[in-house]
């Protein structure tokens, strides 16, 4: 009854020119904002009648010839198992990297938190966080040394014996998918943290002072007390990391790949790249772009119903 009644005090402002103009630097940001999503996000889409036409440069969207769905039928022809490849390629690599980067972010989160030295805090979350600001080409850079015949980690695998001479990471298939999951748990890890990290500043600490006096130990504070405090940040994290299990990564696969990992290096994007633009198909370019699009916002909506039929957090 009292929040029915503090409901019904709350009066709505009407909209009136007195109001307008005095919002109106609010109002001012806002529309140069919608203008901006309007042009570089929305406008853009309008490209995508190119995935119907068999597109030519010169003759433009209006003159081109209209093919229907010719484009999406090429894409998952049955006799051609290329995009199927590409398609298990960007789907393994995105699960892989959501799933570790995903319980990595939080377990560093959490044992970031239970450090008691805030100088050694502050130390570690500087440290965690630079990997992010650099750029994939120096990173696969990174890795391509220390993995390279000569580099540190064959050296350390032949000087304890864990193999009888140098490995060629790099020619091996089964090695790649473990290595591109690597590297954005390395360059990402200490990034993804942050909103974990202030979830759990968020939480009261008298919580943690009543759980301490009633004996319980740092395990059963993070089990009762910081899990569950986090969870609403947790799950809507999830839901939008799931809509981008196609946005496996670019930089890191074409620039780690190489013509002997070729079957399980590619991804859509590169595909995209090697159709849209090396070979001048546009439309067929357009059309893998699409169908990745179509596939993100079902994940989405999809794993949104599951929480919602669930009764966690959901985006809406």
């Amino acid at each position: 009854m009292a929040r029915k009644k503090a409901n019904n005090d709350v009066q709505k402002v009407p909209i009136t020119w007195k109001e307008i103009k005095r919002q109106k630097v609010l109002l001012i940001w806002s529309a140069i904002f919608v203008i901006y999503g309007f042009i570089f996000y929305y406008l853009p889409l309008g490209g995508w009648i190119t995935a119907f036409q068999h597109y030519k440069p010169k003759d433009g969207f209006l003159h081109s010839q209209f093919v229907g769905l010719d484009k999406f039928k090429f894409l998952f022809n049955l006799e051609d198992p290329t995009f199927y490849r590409v398609l298990r390629n960007t789907l393994c690599m995105g699960l892989l990297n959501l799933v570790t980067s995903f319980i990595m972010a939080i377990l560093f989160a959490i044992l970031l938190n239970e450090l008691r030295s805030k100088w050694g805090k502050k130390i570690v979350q500087t440290i965690s966080y630079l990997p992010h600001f650099l750029s994939w080409i120096i990173v696969t850079g990174i890795l391509h040394d220390a993995l390279s015949s000569s580099g540190i980690i064959n050296e350390l695998l032949t000087k304890f014996g864990l193999a009888e001479q140098e490995i060629n990471f790099f020619a091996h298939k089964e090695f790649f998918w473990p290595i591109v999951a690597f590297a954005n748990l390395w360059k990402e890890t200490g990034w993804n943290a942050i909103v974990y990290l202030a979830a759990i500043t968020a939480i009261d600490p008298s919580l943690y002072e009543a759980a301490a006096i009633d004996g319980a130990g740092r395990w059963a504070k993070i089990k009762y007390i910081t899990l569950p405090g986090i969870k609403p940040t947790i799950m809507i994290l999830l839901l939008m990391n799931v809509g981008n299990v196609l946005n496996a990564g670019f930089e890191v696969q074409y620039i780690l790949g190489n013509g002997l990992v070729q079957s399980v290096s590619q991804t859509i994007d590169i595909y995209v790249l090697k159709w849209g633009i090396s070979q001048g198909d546009y439309s067929l370019g357009t059309a893998a772009g699409i169908f990745k699009s179509a596939v993100s916002i079902v994940l989405i909506l999809f794993a949104n119903w599951l929480a919602k039929r669930s009764g966690e957090e959901r985006l809406f």
